[in-house]
């Protein structure tokens, strides 16, 4: 995003309010509605969704990180994805009238443990 963005952020200042608040609740929200929006996903009784934020001033960003877990025997990597995807999409639409060049990418699954597939951990090729 353009500096000015993600100085609006920082501050709290932009015109829709507290940006990363919102996003962050969005994000909740959407992980707790992932079966409502995703076919054949089936609802789970989620026992934690966290959405957290880091502001990266260097390359005008912000990387959000969501965790979703259960106490069930099933996966929750589509909650935690969803949760990410819409706070991401939610900081978009709280910006766009500044900056309609904001780039949403890299969504991805870092780690997940237990259902039927077993654990997982994103090891970075040589393009990240």
């Amino acid at each position: 995003m353009q500096p000015a963005t993600l100085a609006l952020i920082e501050s709290g200042t932009a015109k829709k309010g507290d940006v990363l608040g919102v996003a962050r609740l969005a994000g909740i929200m959407a992980a707790k509605k992932t079966s409502d929006l995703i076919p054949l996903c089936h609802p789970i009784a989620l026992t934690r969704v966290a959405v957290e934020f880091t502001v990266e001033a260097a390359d005008h960003s912000v990387l959000c990180t969501a965790t979703a877990e259960c106490t069930g025997q099933t996966g929750v990597e589509m909650e935690a994805l969803t949760a990410a995807s819409v706070a991401l999409l939610t900081i978009y639409d709280m910006c766009k009238a500044v900056d309609r060049e904001m780039v949403i990418g890299g969504v991805r699954l870092r780690e997940k443990r237990g259902g039927k597939s077993g654990e997982f951990a994103f090891e970075p090729g040589p393009t990240g």
